[in-house]
């Protein structure tokens, strides 16, 4: 991979990160209101949560964030 191409990669995963960023935060929103009793049950609900978490992680590390350096 070029130098110049580098740049425009950690955007888009940067970008690709603040979604998954904002679906975690939509996902425990949904059950820290109740509302996911409207969508899943309790099992389904936590496979929904390791899902997310682990997206999350995923292109945190893809942007070169460190699992606790994503919010600083």
């Amino acid at each position: 991979m070029s130098a110049g191409h580098s740049g425009s990669y950690g955007d888009v995963a940067r970008k690709w990160f603040a979604l998954a960023e904002r679906r975690h935060a939509h996902v425990v929103e949904l059950r820290d209101s109740g509302r996911w009793k409207h969508y899943y049950t309790a099992e389904e609900l936590h496979e929904v949560m390791r899902e997310v978490v682990r997206s999350r992680d995923r292109w945190a590390k893809l942007a070169g964030f460190g699992i606790g350096d994503a919010n600083a």
